[in-house]
C-alpha cells in the first residue's frame, strides 16, 4: 500500500492531505522521512508529528446455528454451503467446520487474526457438543474414553463426558482439540455410532436461543 493511501485511511487526512504532510516531511516509516510513493508493509511503524497511525478495520463475527446437510464450505458450486446461508456482500470464511451430518454452533469471520486465534491447537478453545449415541455407552467405555483415552490413526482422543439426564445414550462432550470427525471416529473405534451431533459451545461463544438456520452478528 502506498504511504499516502495508508495515511488516508486512518482518517489522518485525505489523499492530497497525505501528500502535503509527505512533502513536508512530517511522515516517517520505521523511523525514516518518507517520500511520495513510499510502500508500507504490515507490520511498518508510521508516524505522523509523532503520532503513530494505525488502520482501524471493521470486522464482523457472526454466529451460525448450521443445520444438518449444510457443508462448511464458502465453494459456489457445492449446494447447501454454509456462506450461502449467510449471505453476505463480503467475502467472510468459516472458523473450522462441522460435518455435513453434523450442526450447532459455527462461526464466521472475515478477520484472518480471529480465525487463526479461533482454530490453531495452541489456543485450546473449550468447545462443548451434546451427542446421542445408537445404544447405552457402557461404564466400562466412558472410563476408556475420559481417563485413559481411545488410541485413533492421528493419536490419542481423551474426552470429557457429563451424563445428559441420567439417560446413558446421551451425553455432553467437552474438548479442546478439533481433529476431523474426533468424537464420531472416538466412539465408532468402541462401537458405536453418533446419531446427533451438535455444537453449542466454541470458546466464550455460545449458540444461545438461535434457532436451526439463524445466524446473528457477535
Amino acid at each position: 500500500m502506498r504511504i499516502n493511501k495508508y495515511v488516508s485511511e486512518t482518517g489522518k487526512a485525505s489523499r492530497r492531505g497525505a501528500d502535503k504532510l509527505i512533502q513536508e516531511n512530517r511522515v516517517k516509516i520505521n523511523g525514516k522521512t518518507a517520500k511520495i510513493g513510499d510502500q508500507v508493509k504490515p507490520g511498518d511503524k508510521i508516524i505522523v508529528d509523532g503520532e503513530r497511525l494505525n488502520i482501524v478495520q471493521d470486522h464482523i463475527y457472526i454466529a451460525l446455528n448450521k443445520p444438518v446437510g449444510v457443508t462448511c464450505t464458502g465453494e459456489k458450486s457445492v449446494k447447501k454451503n454454509i456462506i450461502d446461508l449467510v449471505n453476505l456482500p463480503i467475502k467472510i470464511n468459516h472458523v473450522g467446520r462441522l460435518d455435513k451430518d453434523s450442526e450447532g454452533l459455527i462461526l464466521l469471520s472475515d478477520d484472518g487474526d480471529f480465525i487463526q486465534q479461533m482454530t490453531h491447537p495452541r489456543h485450546q478453545k473449550v468447545k462443548r457438543y451434546i451427542i446421542e449415541l445408537d445404544k447405552a455407552l457402557s461404564p466400562l467405555h466412558r472410563q476408556m474414553i475420559v481417563d485413559f483415552g481411545v488410541s485413533l490413526k492421528d493419536g490419542v482422543s481423551k474426552l470429557g463426558l457429563v451424563s445428559i439426564d441420567e439417560e446413558p445414550s446421551k451425553w455432553e462432550v467437552i474438548m479442546s482439540e478439533g481433529r476431523n470427525r474426533q468424537i464420531r471416529r472416538t466412539f465408532g473405534a468402541l462401537g458405536y455410532t453418533v446419531v446427533r451431533l451438535k455444537r453449542v459451545q466454541l470458546g466464550k461463544y455460545n449458540i444461545g436461543n438461535l434457532k436451526s438456520g439463524e445466524w446473528e452478528v457477535v
